[in-house]
C-alpha cells in the first residue's frame, strides 16, 4: 500500500481552493433537511468546505495530511469565530471514534492513494460514519487525460504517480463505472455522476471524475 503524501500548498496559487464547490451548496441543504449535525471535511486542504459548512450551522471537524493546510484552516476559522475542530492526520488511519459523523465530504482527496489504499480508506469512512449517514466523494476517472495519455509512472493497474506541481509524487487511483460498485459494496450508492471539467479559469482541461453520493445502511 502506498504511503500517503501531502500536497505542497506553497506551489498552489489558484484562488479556486478558497471557494466552496458547487456541490457543497446542494449538500448543505440536503443534510439540513435530513437533520444531520456533525460533518467531517475529509482532507480539508486550506479549509474552504470546513468553513462553508460551519457557516451553514453544522458542527464541523476537519483534517488534512499537510500541517500547513491544517494551520491555514485553524487561522481562518479563528478569524471568523467558527468552532471547527482541525486535525493533522492520515486518511488511511482516521483519529476519530466509530460512528462519529452524520455526513462526510471528501472532495478530490480519496483518490490520492493506490488500489490497496482505497479499500482501507473506504473502510475508515464507513467506520466513522453513523448508520444512516451519507458520504459524498470523488474518484478519478480512467477516461481522463492523465490516466490515458500522460505517461506518468504506474504503481499498479489503477494507479499512477503525478510529476510536478503541488501534487508531485502523489499517487492517484482511477476507476471506471464498473469498478465503483464492488468498491462500495458496504454502502448504499444513491447517485453517481461522471463529470468532465473541460474548461477552468481560462484554460482547457481534460479532467474527468466520478461524483458519488453513498450512505451507510441503518443497522
Amino acid at each position: 500500500m502506498a504511503l500517503s503524501r501531502a500536497w505542497d500548498w506553497e506551489k498552489e496559487t489558484s484562488g479556486l481552493w478558497l471557494e466552496a464547490s458547487e456541490e457543497s451548496y446542494y449538500l448543505a441543504g440536503r443534510w439540513k433537511k435530513q437533520g444531520y449535525a456533525d460533518v467531517l471535511d475529509f482532507g480539508c486542504g486550506l479549509g474552504r468546505h470546513a468553513v462553508f459548512f460551519a457557516r451553514a450551522g453544522f458542527r464541523v471537524s476537519a483534517f488534512d495530511l499537510s500541517p500547513a493546510a491544517a494551520a491555514h484552516l485553524t487561522a481562518w476559522a479563528a478569524r471568523e469565530e467558527l468552532p471547527v475542530r482541525v486535525e493533522t492526520a492520515d486518511m488511511l488511519s482516521l483519529p476519530f471514534a466509530d460512528d462519529s459523523f452524520d455526513a462526510i465530504f471528501a472532495y478530490h482527496v480519496v483518490s490520492h492513494t493506490d488500489t490497496a489504499g482505497i479499500r482501507t480508506i473506504l473502510g475508515e469512512i464507513r467506520r466513522v460514519l453513523r448508520p444512516g449517514g451519507e458520504v459524498y466523494l470523488t474518484l478519478c476517472s480512467k477516461e481522463t487525460w492523465s490516466f490515458r495519455d500522460s505517461g506518468y509512472p504506474r504503481l499498479d493497474e489503477n494507479t499512477l504517480v503525478k510529476i510536478g506541481g503541488p501534487e508531485d509524487g502523489i499517487p492517484h487511483f482511477y476507476v471506471t463505472l464498473d469498478d465503483v460498485f464492488p468498491l462500495f459494496s458496504d454502502f448504499q450508492i444513491k447517485r453517481i455522476r461522471h463529470i468532465d471539467e473541460c474548461y477552468t479559469e481560462g484554460d482547457l482541461q481534460n479532467s474527468k471524475h466520478y461524483f458519488i453520493l453513498a450512505g451507510r445502511p441503518k443497522e
